[in-house]
């Protein structure tokens, strides 16, 4: 196993758009800036497979930028761990690589929020964004029957993306009211550029139902799915379908800031004015600072590189448009927030942890996720707590008391390495 010592003076966690405006701007400073992604190509989930031909001329500015700016690019390294202040260490396919910085911007997005249901485990239910990443790396979609449900803007634009590769969208089942969704269209009016999206999305999705406090109670089907059963109302009816492409909304990747100690405060990263975080040296900028759609993201990313290289007037000119960012965002929570329905969702035999197989009955018995993690295992498989974790909280209303190490699922090889390495360190 091979092992690499990385060192910079500014690394960036996420190579999505927070990551991408970070490192341009932390360029300029003329410090060495790296950025390192656990994927194979830059552009984080959004821009997922689009460095080589972006969808968009926004995508395409960003990556001109970064390209042309003086920022080395770690790929295909996920890190999992810290070994002592101002160094991290990352496992790659070869081995593991020690990354050493002054300055750290984190900037890992957000996930998909999974609410289980009956039949969530069958094969073809998939996170909505989760199936347009699949396709974006091969998965054969055209003529596949899609039901895309949930909540939030990503279903549209998930909707519009499989339309267009040719799959058959059958309906979009979005859980909001209608009346949500008339107030965040208002809302819309100050934002010019997210009404041409909208209208563009109306253009690609044309006959496809678009149905609002509408959302699914059940995936049907023996070895994969066949149907899901929607909810509307009173109203329940089942729809034909080959995927079910199912999100709820959207929730911070906190792991990484909440090893490092970063304050947390109502489930995201508390940042000052420059989006510093409660450790010293320690910014975070994007979805881990709240959901806020692809402007905010870059615009704090833009801010924490400044502010990372010491250009704190360059940071300041662009407190005005990320105010104007962080009222939209509050708008676009508020109106995909979840309603109480959906936490009569689970039946007792309803699997809420997967990778355990724990039921909803067996975690009712226990009233804290570290009582129920004891007693069961919940959260102690493959996801490390990412998927049922996020879901007791809503169900529930429990909270992930801590985090602990490895962040992510690392090789016995890998955590023997760690142990050597935080030996020698020690010892120096």
């Amino acid at each position: 196993m091979t092992n690499l010592l990385h060192q910079c003076e500014v690394l960036i966690i996420g190579g999505g758009p927070a990551g991408l405006a970070a490192g341009y701007c932390a360029a300029q400073g003329s410090q060495r800036v790296s950025i390192i992604d656990d994927n194979p190509a830059l552009g984080g989930q959004i821009w997922r497979g689009e460095q080589a031909k972006p969808s968009t001329p926004e995508a395409a500015f960003w990556f001109e930028k970064v390209r042309g700016a003086k920022v080395e690019f770690i790929r295909g390294a996920r890190v999992f761990n810290k070994v002592a202040p101002g160094r991290l260490i990352a496992e790659t396919l070869d081995g593991l690589c020690e990354l050493s910085y002054q300055k750290l911007i984190i900037a890992t997005g957000a996930r998909e929020r999974f609410l289980p249901f009956p039949g969530w485990t069958l094969p073809n239910v998939c996170g909505a964004g989760g199936l347009q990443a699949l396709v974006k790396s091969g998965l054969p979609i055209n003529g596949k029957k899609v039901v895309v449900a949930g909540s939030g803007p990503l279903l549209l634009a998930v909707a519009a993306y499989l339309r267009k590769h040719g799959a058959d969208v059958r309906s979009i089942a979005e859980q909001a009211s209608l009346g949500r969704l008339a107030r965040f269209s208002v809302s819309l009016l100050g934002q010019p550029a997210k009404i041409f999206q909208a209208v563009g999305f109306k253009q690609k999705l044309m006959g496809v139902p678009f149905l609002t406090n509408c959302w699914p109670v059940e995936a049907r089907g023996e070895e994969k799915l066949s149907s899901v059963v929607l909810r509307q109302g009173s109203k329940t009816w089942e729809v034909e379908c080959d995927y079910l492409a199912c999100g709820f909304y959207l929730l911070p990747n906190l792991e990484l800031p909440g090893l490092l100690g970063c304050e947390l405060q109502n489930g995201v990263v508390r940042v000052d004015e420059f989006q510093q975080t409660s450790v010293p040296e320690v910014y975070c900028a994007g979805e881990s600072t709240g959901i806020g759609g692809l402007e905010l993201s870059l615009v704090e990313g833009r801010i924490a590189g400044y502010a990372a290289t010491e250009h704190h007037h360059h940071a300041r000119q662009l407190f005005s448009l990320r105010s104007k960012q962080q009222r939209f965002a509050r708008v676009l929570n508020e109106t995909f927030a979840l309603r109480e329905e959906l936490k009569s969702l689970p039946l007792p035999e309803t699997l809420v942890c997967r990778c355990e197989d724990v039921t909803f009955k067996r975690m009712q018995a226990y009233d804290s996720w570290r009582a129920a993690k004891l007693q069961t295992r919940c959260g102690m498989g493959p996801c490390q707590g990412r998927i049922c974790g996020a879901a007791t909280e809503f169900l529930l209303g429990w909270g992930m008391e801590s985090i602990r190490p490895p962040i992510f699922p690392a090789r016995v090889e890998s955590l023997a390495r760690l142990a050597q390495v935080a030996d020698q360190l020690r010892d120096a």
